[in-house]
């Protein structure tokens, strides 16, 4: 199977760059386009900041962040010589990994190339897996990038 349209989900961890870096990789052998992704997340708020003025700001906030993010992670890609796409996603009362999953729909993606924390225990419980979920519900083929830190455990 070839792999002619790769998504590439980023936030701002090491393990993120480790995902595109392999993606960048595998994109510059099979010839591929990159897909970037990189989905806002509102974080609960303490309820003094529940102003619709403050949310709204909250918001652009977090979209100029994201959208900085896309495009630095997209020059990169570029410079590598290969074709790269951006999407900003939203997770509108979903999780991260529900938007990601139907990013790969939408956006036609062969494959989704992501870094992962590799939690184990109670740190995984606690705060989830992203990636795992990912894993369980994508219609298409996940490769999963362990950070530097999980590969030298």
């Amino acid at each position: 199977m070839s792999y002619r349209r790769l998504l590439v989900p980023l936030d701002d961890s090491p393990t993120a760059k480790r995902g595109l870096d392999e993606a960048i990789a595998l994109a510059r052998d099979l010839n591929s386009t990159v897909v970037l992704l990189h989905v806002m997340e509102m974080m609960p708020m303490v309820p003094e900041v529940g102003t619709a003025e403050a949310w709204d700001a909250i918001r652009d906030g977090l979209r100029t962040t994201g959208q900085r993010l896309l495009d630095a992670a997209a020059e990169r890609v570029r410079a590598a010589g290969i074709t790269c796409e951006t999407v900003l996603g939203d997770v509108e009362a979903r999780r991260p990994a529900d938007v990601i999953v139907e990013a790969a729909t939408a956006q036609r993606c062969d494959v989704i190339v992501m870094g992962t924390h590799g939690r184990r225990g109670i740190s995984r419980a606690l705060l989830g897996s992203d990636a795992e979920l990912v894993l369980r519900e994508s219609p298409v083929p996940v490769l999963l990038v362990r950070g530097a830190a999980a590969r030298a455990g």
